[in-house]
């Protein structure tokens, strides 16, 4: 009884709130608290930080694409401008061939320096000798606005769809346009992606690393859209399907690229091989609802089964 009685005060010691299990539950219930404390601060703060990582990136792309979107101008601009540069410097020197005496060289004197440096004393002359056609020709003309320039390529890439005469196209044209074909390069660009448009679906086979290169090209495009499968097919390569929609936005970019890389470099390289390949599928539909099968693999043949 005795010994009894010792074990039930020891186990009454547990029951003590201070010292027994209560106290240990507590103890272990605050450190825990603790502990999740700290953690939930540490990762608020790693959020934190990723959030402005995020919109550090999504600065910098959206500056990038300003950037390339000005590029893009840019060269657009100079394709228009150089047939226009080219067609002034023909008709200047045509002018130049006709009326001699218009760049003649002026007699001594002072009078013949200020007609030489002064255009209004120039057309004068010119004017006296019956010469105000020419002059007037060789006045530089404005420039067509933007809406006019992208309405007469709109019409020649249409007409050249259709397959009918570019020069009906543009009837009213406000001053002479170069004659736009199909082997003008934006008729011809502008021609593929109208084909790309009526694709429901094109097959894609080529190496792995290519097919990256040309998602990560494309990716940024408002159309691009990821294929849901790329499926592996054989010695490193994939084979994968496009939208005409996606089809779309991987010429666009082959051929911003195609013009804006540094030649004999592996950008330009793979953009001209890959453009081209596709260009020579699009132009042989034949309207008989068969998948476009574009192969960038010149070990594999078109025909090949799968």
């Amino acid at each position: 009884m005795k010994e009894l009685q010792e074990i039930q005060k020891r186990l009454e010691r547990f029951d003590d709130p201070t010292v027994g299990l209560t106290a240990l539950h507590g103890e272990l219930t605050q450190s825990r608290l603790k502990i999740l404390e700290k953690i939930e601060g540490g990762v608020t703060g790693l959020r934190e930080e990723n959030r402005e990582v995020r919109r550090r990136q999504d600065r910098m792309i959206s500056d990038l694409n300003e950037t390339r979107g000005e590029l893009r101008e840019l060269l657009d601009l100079v394709d228009v401008l150089r047939p226009l540069a080219l067609a002034a410097d023909e008709k200047a020197g045509d002018s130049t061939q006709t009326h001699p005496e218009v760049t003649a060289p002026p007699e001594p004197g002072a009078e013949a320096d200020n007609s030489f440096t002064d255009p209004a004393a120039v057309s004068s002359d010119t004017d006296s000798q019956g010469g105000t056609m020419e002059n007037a020709e060789r006045q530089p003309q404005p420039e067509p606005g933007s809406e006019d320039q992208d309405l007469a390529l709109k019409n020649a890439i249409e007409a050249a769809y259709q397959g009918t005469d570019t020069s009906n196209a543009q009837p009213c044209a406000p001053t002479p346009q170069p004659s736009a074909s199909v082997e003008d390069p934006q008729v011809a660009h502008g021609v593929l992606l109208l084909k790309a448009a009526g694709v429901a679906s094109a097959e894609l086979i080529a190496h792995r690393d290519t097919w990256e290169w040309l998602a990560a090209l494309a990716v940024d495009h408002s159309h691009f859209r990821t294929p849901p499968a790329v499926e592996d097919f054989k010695e490193g390569r994939v084979r994968t399907v496009l939208s005409g929609r996606s089809l779309i936005a991987l010429l666009i970019e082959l051929w911003n690229t195609r013009s804006t890389a540094t030649p004999l470099q592996g950008d330009w390289a793979l953009a001209m091989t890959s453009y081209n390949r596709i260009a020579a599928e699009l132009a042989d539909v034949a309207g008989q609802g068969e998948t476009i099968r574009i192969v960038l693999d010149d070990g594999l043949s078109v025909e090949a089964d799968d």
